[in-house]
């Protein structure tokens, strides 16, 4: 049985909704669950739930770390915080991954503190999965926000991992790997997007389709889609945007005449589909790849069913062995690229 540990206390709405998550994905998705941080507290609402025949178990932690704190130094000073220890129990092999629904900093450096990094991997980065227009796709966007400066070659590590994850977690067997740019065009962009297009169009192992523009990937042109992190979160946070100015603005103009009214009650179906697909809830959480562990961030605002299906997608990365194929795919590729260089100083001394 997979085993997820879950920060009882990040969030919100902890440690209530976090709680009620971790009991539906228990038994939804048979998982065996930890709930990790104050006790009491976490007992108080467990007693509340049906937990006969759940593998549930409790990992006290006596600390927690706030939305406000500075994450480097509250997870350096607060070693017994609920993210530290969650942290902890996938490094001690006492879980196969981790769910928190706190800070992301927070979660994001603990993860790499307690975890580490995977061998080859420059920076650890953050995926997350989006809808699009097309019915069943979901693109991976990859970073959203871990590493604002990047280089050439991280951008083409982001798009191997991505590549895995869209694998993995969305059944695609060659994924269409797309570089986010102003413009489709090879001659456009800044000097990091051009750099890392000529990285990405000449690895063996990634299907690229060139450039990409933030009208593109909503519409499902690719599988996944490759970023520096200050873009990737901009492009996200905007997305989120839309998303709430649209159903805002549908809602507004259904309620405003009674034909609209009307209208509103017969599409009910439809709607609650549609919002089903845009709902952050749904999609689960963030992924931190890079790292020598499953770990899934949640948004703070998690109720219970968006802290259910973030647990779905750490069993989904488990199954999906994400982890050893990224750092096996990542040490092929270190490898290949000293080959080059060795053969590149080998052929400079015979002329």
């Amino acid at each position: 049985m997979i085993r997820i540990a879950v920060d009882a206390m990040g969030g919100d709405y902890a440690p209530r909704e976090v709680v009620h998550g971790a009991v539906l994905a228990a038994r939804e998705y048979g998982v065996a669950i930890q709930l990790v941080g104050v006790a009491d507290a976490i007992q108080a609402e467990l007693n509340k739930l049906s937990t006969t025949g759940l593998d549930i178990t409790i990992v006290p932690a006596s600390e927690v770390v706030a939305m406000d704190e500075k994450p480097s130094r509250a997870v350096t000073r607060k070693k017994d915080s609920s993210i530290v220890v969650t942290t902890k129990q996938v490094a001690e092999g006492l879980a196969d991954g981790m769910v928190a629904a706190g800070s992301t900093g927070a979660a994001a450096v603990a993860a790499q503190i307690g975890l580490g990094r995977i061998k080859n991997v420059d920076r650890s980065a953050i995926a997350c999965m989006m809808p699009t227009a097309l019915p069943n796709k979901r693109v991976v966007v990859i970073d959203v926000g871990a590493n604002v400066d990047c280089n050439p070659n991280q951008l083409l590590q982001f798009g191997l991992m991505g590549s895995i994850l869209a694998r993995g977690l969305c059944s695609v067997e060659t994924p269409t790997v797309g570089l986010l740019n102003i413009g489709t065009e090879e001659t456009k962009g800044n000097q990091l997007v051009q750099d890392a297009f000529k990285l990405l169009k000449a690895h063996e192992q990634i299907n690229f389709i060139g450039f990409v523009e933030g009208r593109d990937f909503p519409m499902g042109k690719c599988d996944v889609v490759v970023t520096d992190g200050f873009t990737g979160n901009v492009a996200l946070k905007t997305a989120e945007g839309i998303s709430k100015m649209i159903t805002h603005m549908l809602r507004h103009e259904l309620m405003r005449t009674v034909h609209g009214r009307l209208a509103s009650v017969m599409a009910k179906p439809a709607l609650i589909a549609l919002k089903n697909r845009i709902d952050y809830n749904e999609a689960g959480g963030a992924l931190l790849v890079g790292v020598k562990g499953v770990c899934v961030i949640a948004h703070g605002g998690s109720r219970h069913t968006a802290v259910k299906n973030a647990i779905r997608v750490a069993k989904d990365m488990v199954a999906a062995d994400v982890v050893r194929k990224i750092e096996s795919t990542l040490n092929v590729t270190a490898v290949s690229a000293l080959s080059a260089v060795c053969l590149a100083v080998t052929l400079g001394c015979l002329t």
